[in-house]
């Protein structure tokens, strides 16, 4: 029988969920939502039904996708605009890698320009003779400032441009002409560029301020208490975008801002905690006993240094997506050394819950994934990521299994989980600095590693503190490898 505490969990977090979905679900219901292909090119259309608004091209930023930028593209439907949104080469669902020099305008940024610029083209295309406007996130930022310049050269100038977390090279005192830039409280040297590209066109202007001279009009703006993601979710910034492009357009509308992010979170937090009173009814084990200080230190400690100084020297990419292979094999050599150094390896022999190792990836990969990739980012592969998850799962299982047994099963004392994560970070990081030129995309993941181990890693403890190490370390083990595979940018090696 369920305690009475884990019932009341249960139906709280239930409660959230659907209140969550219902709030979700109610902004999408009104909308036709559609998706299509452009060549190998993923878009997803949003519009009223017979809406003939005018066209907004929506692009995310490096290690995004389509799914991130819906609070821009579901207002801006609600609001009369025909939104096209659509996923970057290597990013998402789009099969095609990124290729071309990273260093170079005329390498991959050309490449993505040309991509952008098709999508463009489609949007020309659909019926109506308004002009088309662009609103993208950090990196698409600068692709869009640069499609936009290259579209005006071409004759075909784009109506304005909205730049959130914008950094641009390629910002001029005549072009874009109309440009909205909104930044994050947060985001020190993204605000400091916004108010540099206004004040190209009125030298003393400041943020809030609009500045126009001719043609130009420019608006660096602030969403208030938000930082590089969280400015995704903000109501200011979100209504900040529709404004702007009311106001090119000369449109008026009555249209609500929609508070998606609170929703998103709200629904994550009730998945994650209605895992809490069914991992209570899984099989229990016995407590493992725990490492002494002296055991732990030496387990987490030298592999941090040895798996870079092992692994990095050697590093020759042999998949065609890069550093992906690295992670593998830095994973594991950490993994097998955290296992060997612990004393412990022999517990992955003792017979293992499988019950509770299915579970906990179901649930971190189907359940928790299927609100993800709904709402917030893309989270359900194409077939090329299913290869890089299972060749990833090489790595992330040993490691999972070394992590788990080592700060104790779900029930060590919290520096040990604190330093076992930061000697993780760290090992991963010390591999980019010895060989830059070939590793530096390594950083790119971290911040995955940090949300994984906030969210998955709290229900794993869980499991490993009911039903064992080996379980909790199974699972994590194949949600890590699925985070991971989802969410790094696919790059073509050389």
């Amino acid at each position: 029988m369920m305690k009475s505490a884990h019932i009341a969990i249960a139906i709280t977090a239930l409660v959230a969920m659907l209140v969550s979905v219902f709030s979700l679900e109610r902004v999408r219901s009104s909308l036709e939502i559609e998706s299509l292909e452009l060549g190998s090119t993923p878009v997803t259309r949003y519009q009223l039904p017979g809406s003939t608004g005018p066209v907004v091209v929506v692009a995310h930023g490096f290690a995004g996708s389509r799914q991130i930028m819906q609070a821009y593209s579901l207002n801006l439907a609600q609001a009369g605009y025909r939104v096209l949104a659509f996923d970057f080469q290597g990013h998402g669902r789009n099969p095609r890698p990124m290729s071309g020099d990273v260093s170079s305008i005329d390498g991959t940024t050309a490449l993505m320009i040309a991509e952008t610029r098709r999508v463009i083209a489609s949007a020309h295309a659909l019926p109506g003779d308004q002009p088309v406007s662009l609103l993208g996130h950090s990196m698409a930022t600068d692709i869009l400032v640069r499609s936009a310049i290259a579209e005006r050269e071409d004759n075909r100038p784009v109506a304005a441009v909205v730049a959130i977390s914008m950094f641009s090279e390629a910002v001029t005192a005549t072009m874009p002409e109309r440009l909205l830039i909104v930044s994050g409280q947060w985001e020190s040297r993204l605000r400091q560029a916004a108010l540099n590209a206004v004040q190209l066109v009125e030298g003393d202007a400041e943020e809030g301020e609009l500045v126009t001279s001719g043609t130009v009009a420019r608006l660096a703006l602030v969403a208030p208490w938000v930082e590089h993601v969280g400015v995704l979710y903000s109501p200011t910034a979100v209504r900040a975008a529709v404004n702007w492009l009311d106001e090119t357009y000369g449109r008026e509308n009555n249209s609500t801002i929609a508070p998606t992010g609170f929703w998103i979170l709200l629904l994550l937090a009730g998945i994650v905690a209605v895992f809490y009173p069914l991992v209570a009814r899984l099989p229990g084990r016995e407590t493992m006993r725990d490492l002494s200080n002296r055991r732990f230190l030496t387990a987490v400690i030298l592999p941090a240094i040895a798996a870079p100084i092992v692994v990095a020297p050697f590093y020759d990419n042999f998949l065609p997506v890069l550093v992906a292979d690295y992670l593998m094999i830095h994973l594991a050599v950490f993994g097998m050394l955290q296992l060997w150094l612990s004393g412990r390896a022999r517990e992955i022999a003792r017979p293992v819950s499988w019950r509770a190792a299915g579970l906990l990836t179901f649930w971190g990969i189907a359940v928790f994934g299927l609100a993800l990739d709904r709402y917030a980012a893309s989270f359900w592969p194409n077939g090329e990521r299913l290869v890089l998850i299972v060749l990833l799962a090489l790595g992330t299982v040993p490691f999972m299994l070394g992590d788990s047994i080592v700060t104790g099963a779900g029930r060590g004392a919290l520096w040990r989980r604190i330093a076992a994560r930061i000697l993780l970070l760290a090992s991963l990081i010390a591999g980019a600095l010895i060989d830059p030129e070939n590793l530096t995309f390594v950083l790119i993941v971290l911040p995955v590693f940090m949300l994984f181990f906030f969210v998955h890693g709290l229900m794993g403890r869980w499991v490993a503190r009911r039903s064992g190490a080996v379980a909790a370390g199974l699972g994590l083990g194949l949600c890590l490898a699925w985070a991971l595979g989802v969410s790094f940018p696919l790059f073509a090696g050389s």
